[in-house]
């Protein structure tokens, strides 16, 4: 078997460093599942999101969080999609999703973290990490004023919703969407965020050496009990790591009830086997062979895909 790089998706197939062959997949399943529907909305939110992270649109700062980077958000728009052709394939008197609801499924992965981003005028924050426990209500935000642009603006108000599947700054129950199909936009977001982020094959050293300075900046890494004292929750990116397999646990009740199974559809998509769950159970089990002393993490992820804080 061919070992994976470090840059490719689970498929060993699809550079997620890369723009373009994000594009190409994700207009390959589309075309496949809509022909000769017209795809232009992904495209050009695709192209607007590159821009963001690169520092080029107007009124932001290029990303500069290193583990929430534009590498993370396309590997989970992939995810976001394949699940959503894996949904389309496999119903079975379920409505179908359709043109437009794939593609606000594939606009609002493309767009579920860029509360991370800071504006250019930002005085308060020097990093977007700052912004760790608000960052998906800041890209609710965001939503609500660039879907109307790109002429998906009936769906400003839901999209917002939609992507606090990813966070905690509201629980599943709370999150006020009624209809159905977009209660599994919000499931499959979800499922994405978290299952193409652990099946990274340089996941384990990505939370040693860019998550858990994240976790610092953004007040995970201590927080402050109601009298006022501190309680450290990961003591340094060593600890953030042996971790792991307990986060997976909670990660796959979380999956399983919480975002009601919608990780089954990734296993729809590629004939039987899901592949991102196997990948990241290899690398909880990896883990836990760290923390007997007998393995080391050498693998060396891809640069950030970033445009630190320079302003344009």
């Amino acid at each position: 078997m061919q070992t994976r790089r470090n840059d490719l998706d689970v498929t060993n197939r699809v550079q997620t460093t890369d723009p373009a062959s994000i594009k190409t997949e994700l207009n390959r399943l589309f075309r496949l599942l809509y022909r000769g529907a017209c795809h232009s909305t992904m495209d050009r939110a695709l192209q607007d999101l590159v821009r963001l992270y690169r520092g080029e649109f107007p009124g932001y700062l290029g990303c500069d969080t290193s583990y929430h980077d534009l590498q993370h958000v396309l590997d989970v728009t992939l995810a976001m999609a394949r699940m959503m052709d894996g949904y389309e394939r496999s119903r079975n008197g379920t409505p179908a999703l359709g043109v437009r609801l794939f593609q606000l499924g594939v606009v609002v992965a493309l767009f579920h973290d860029v509360g991370y981003l800071r504006k250019a005028r930002d005085k308060k924050a020097k990093n977007g990490a700052q912004y760790t426990l608000v960052h998906v209500t800041r890209g609710a935000h965001f939503l609500k004023d660039y879907l109307p642009e790109i002429g998906f603006g009936e769906f400003a108000a839901v999209a917002g919703e939609i992507i606090h599947y990813t966070g905690f700054e509201k629980a599943v129950a709370e999150i006020k969407i009624r209809d159905p199909l977009m209660r599994l936009l919000g499931s499959l977001l979800g499922t994405a965020d978290i299952i193409a982020q652990m099946a990274d094959r340089c996941y384990l050293e990505k939370c040693r050496d860019r998550l858990y300075p994240e976790f610092v900046a953004g007040g995970i890494a201590a927080q402050v009990d109601a009298d006022g004292k501190e309680k450290v929750v990961f003591a340094s990116g060593e600890d953030l790591v042996q971790k792991t397999p307990g986060f997976f646990e909670t990660a796959v009740k979380r999956l399983d009830t919480e975002l009601d199974g919608a990780h089954h559809y990734a296993a729809s998509h590629f004939g039987g086997n899901n592949l991102y769950i196997e990948a990241a159970a290899r690398n909880v089990s990896f883990a836990k062979q760290l923390g007997k002393g007998d393995r080391a993490l050498r693998r060396t992820p891809p640069d950030p895909v970033t445009a630190g804080s320079k302003e344009k």
